[in-house]
């Protein structure tokens, strides 16, 4: 596999952190700009953003947990040289599943339909690992 193919999907998980990032500041600064929160209200992190602004930071503060490892197995696939054609596809379809629990997220945040694609993405990369794990310990 080529070193792009097998960035592409960490790159597009990358991006939807910082659009994520994005546009929680440009939430959180509407509410500051209207007047609908407070700076004294949230200055030392108290949970008094709207409701919609905290799923936008939920959601953002999310790709810090079960990305990192997926960031972490490509970080050592790839130069072991362990990226193959199954890690690549598995790759997107981890990314697909954390394209879709962010949009339900940040959107409706149906909890039941959030779970099930949080869970499959969770499926997905724990298989990552454990192909990853047997073709480095079996020398495959």
């Amino acid at each position: 596999m080529s070193v792009q193919m097998v960035l592409l999907p960490v790159f597009v998980e990358v991006a939807l952190t910082f659009v994520l990032l994005i546009a929680m500041v440009a939430a959180r600064r509407a509410t500051l700009v209207a007047g609908e929160t407070r700076i004294k209200d949230v200055a030392l992190g108290q949970p008094n953003w709207p409701a919609r602004v905290t799923r936008i930071a939920n959601c953002y503060r999310n790709q810090f947990e079960l990305p990192v490892l997926f960031y972490v197995l490509i970080a050592l696939a790839l130069p072991l040289r362990r990226a193959d054609l199954f890690m690549v596809l598995m790759s997107w379809v981890f990314v697909v599943a954390r394209l879709a629990h962010a949009g339900v997220f940040v959107t409706s945040n149906d909890f039941g339909r959030r779970s099930t694609v949080w869970i499959a993405g969770a499926l997905v990369l724990l298989a990552m690992w454990i192909y990853f794990a047997l073709k480095m310990l079996l020398l495959i």
